[in-house]
C-alpha cells in the first residue's frame, strides 16, 4: 500500500505556521548575541557580552532566585489544593452541587490585573502578610485551574472501584490512594505541575501588586530594566529564561518519563 502523499498546500501552510511561532524565538536569540549597544536584527557581528552583563547585575541574579523561589513554593501550594479538588470533584462529582467546580476556574476568566489588584488588597492590606509568602500564595491561586483542570482531566478516565476494592480488602484509604490512584494519574500531576512552575515563572501582572522594597521578580526586572534602556541584555535574559523553561521541562522528562507515561 503506498504512502498518501502530502497536499504541497499543506506542506506549505504547516512550515507557515512553524515560522510563525518560531519568528519571535529567532528574533530574540538573534538580538541577545548582537555586537550593537541597542536591539538590532539581523544582529550585527556577534558577542556573548550581554550574557555576561546578565550575570554581573545583581538584581537579574537575585530577582531569578525570587523568582525561582516563588514559583516552586506556588506550585507545591496549587499541587496540594488541586489535586485534592480534582480528587473531590472526580470522585464525589455526583454529591457536589453544579456551581461547585466552577470555583477553581475562577482566575481564568478573570483579568489578571484585577486579580492582582484584589490579592493585594486581600493578602497585604487585610491580612497584613509578608511580600515572599503572597507571592506564593496569589501565584498558587493563579495556577490552581491547571492543576483542576489537568488532573481532573486524569481522573475522569480513572474507575474508582478499584480502590474502593482495595479499601473493602482492609487497606487505608490514604495508602490506597497513594498505592492505585496517584500512580495511575502520574502524567496529569506531572503536566499540572509543568503549567504551573512555567506560569508562575513568567508571570508579571499579579507579582507588579504584590512585590515590593527589596523584593522583585525576573519579570518585573525586565520590565524596569526596559523602561531605563534599550540594550540586548534583555533579550539576554529572555533567551536564559527561555532555557530554563527548556531544562525544567527536559530535567521532568528525563527523571520521571512524562512521555513513557502518557504512553
Amino acid at each position: 500500500m503506498s504512502a498518501r502523499k502530502i497536499n504541497p498546500l499543506s506542506k506549505f501552510a504547516g512550515w507557515l505556521v512553524v515560522f510563525y511561532l518560531a519568528g519571535p524565538i529567532i528574533i530574540v536569540i538573534g538580538t541577545s548575541v548582537s555586537d550593537t549597544p541597542f536591539l538590532a536584527f539581523p544582529p550585527h557581528g556577534f558577542t556573548l557580552k550581554w550574557y555576561h552583563k546578565v550575570f554581573e547585575l545583581n538584581n537579574f541574579v537575585d530577582s531569578f532566585i525570587t523568582s525561582m523561589e516563588v514559583a516552586f513554593g506556588g506550585t507545591m501550594i496549587a499541587l496540594v489544593v488541586g489535586l485534592a479538588a480534582a480528587y473531590a470533584l472526580s470522585r464525589y462529582k455526583m454529591r457536589l452541587p453544579g456551581w461547585y467546580g466552577s470555583i477553581f476556574f475562577l482566575p481564568f476568566f478573570i483579568p489578571e490585573i484585577v486579580f492582582g489588584f484584589s490579592m493585594l488588597k486581600t493578602l497585604i492590606v487585610q491580612f497584613d502578610l509578608p511580600i515572599l509568602p503572597s507571592l506564593m500564595l496569589g501565584h498558587a491561586i493563579l495556577c490552581l485551574p491547571y492543576m483542576v483542570r489537568v488532573i481532573g482531566a486524569s481522573l475522569a478516565g480513572f474507575d474508582f472501584s478499584i480502590q474502593e476494592a482495595a479499601v473493602s480488602l482492609g487497606m487505608h484509604p490514604v495508602k490506597a490512594f497513594w498505592s492505585i490512584v496517584l500512580p495511575n494519574i502520574r502524567s496529569g500531576v506531572i503536566a499540572g505541575t509543568v503549567l504551573a512552575f512555567i506560569t508562575s515563572l513568567n508571570d508579571m501582572a499579579v507579582a507588579l501588586f504584590l512585590t515590593g522594597p527589596g523584593v522583585s521578580t525576573l519579570p518585573i526586572e525586565v520590565f524596569t530594566y526596559v523602561q531605563q534602556f534599550f540594550d540586548p541584555t534583555v533579550s539576554a535574559v529572555s533567551v536564559l529564561l527561555m532555557a530554563v523553561t527548556i531544562g525544567v521541562m527536559a530535567l521532568i522528562e528525563r527523571s520521571l518519563g512524562l512521555s513513557k507515561t502518557i504512553k
